[in-house]
């Protein structure tokens, strides 16, 4: 379902609304004792996998023949994904043109924070899912109206877990970790960090007040992923910004 919903300056806010999504709709409906029930459940997961991984790739030739970046930012909540884009919109979108799909359980909060920035944003509410997939993607870009030689951000729904399972189409998966959670996420998650291009270290400014060891969080995901390029940043103060738009406006050159 798409409504509209009127931004701060009062213009209309585009947004997607859906249901259960990805492993939740099919866990939820096989759920049965014994073996039997285990291996339908896998069989219908596979199958879903599946499904998205075919649109994915639809939406990976769009973008590539429209020469769309298209980013797709994964994180746990709160780790400063919507503050990174908003504080990149600002500092870098007179000379590189910026479309954002925003996803989130419930609200418009982030698509109202990204449009005020200064960038066309479109709000996915995924219901009880807990990811995006591969046919929300393709339906908010074509809501969206993506123009070709642009930077598309997919902001995913933030969980280190089940969105590091679905492609996008995306071109490179980024994930933001925040010195404010513990320095072994890496291990905790694996897949989500075997599964990504870049790795954001965020909120840095905070580093004197916590125990996060950045050494040993990167050492960390080195054993996941021995080809994680890093940022360090602080989106508040602004450090370490510059390396991360430098490789922001390499990727479109």
């Amino acid at each position: 379902m798409c409504t509209n919903n009127k931004t701060l300056d009062n213009q209309p806010l585009m947004l997607l609304k859906f249901g259960e999504a990805g492993l939740n709709k099919s866990s939820n409906k096989t759920q049965t004792a014994g073996e039997k029930g285990q291996k339908r459940e896998l069989n219908l997961q596979a199958n879903i996998l599946q499904k998205n991984d075919k649109t994915a790739l639809q939406n990976r030739s769009h973008f590539e023949d429209k020469n769309i970046k298209a980013l797709n930012l994964v994180s746990s909540p709160g780790s400063g994904k919507t503050s990174l884009l908003e504080r990149t919109i600002q500092e870098k979108g007179d000379i590189i043109n910026f479309f954002i799909v925003v996803g989130d359980q419930q609200t418009i909060h982030d698509a109202e924070r990204i449009e005020k920035a200064g960038a066309p944003a479109i709000q996915v509410n995924t219901g009880n899912g807990c990811h995006l997939d591969s046919a929300m993607v393709k339906k908010a870009v074509n809501t969206l109206k993506v123009e070709d030689n642009s930077v598309l951000f997919i902001e995913n729904v933030g969980n280190l877990v089940c969105p590091s399972l679905f492609d996008l189409g995306e071109a490179k998966r980024i994930v933001i970790i925040s010195v404010t959670e513990g320095d072994d996420k890496p291990l905790k998650y694996p897949t989500m960090f075997e599964s990504s291009d870049i790795c954001i270290i965020n909120k840095t400014d905070l580093l004197p007040y916590l125990d996060f060891d950045i050494d040993r969080c990167k050492d960390y995901a080195l054993r996941v992923n021995r080809k994680l390029k890093f940022f360090e940043t602080s989106v508040k103060t602004g450090e370490g910004m510059n390396n991360w738009y430098e490789w922001l406006e390499n990727q479109i050159s």
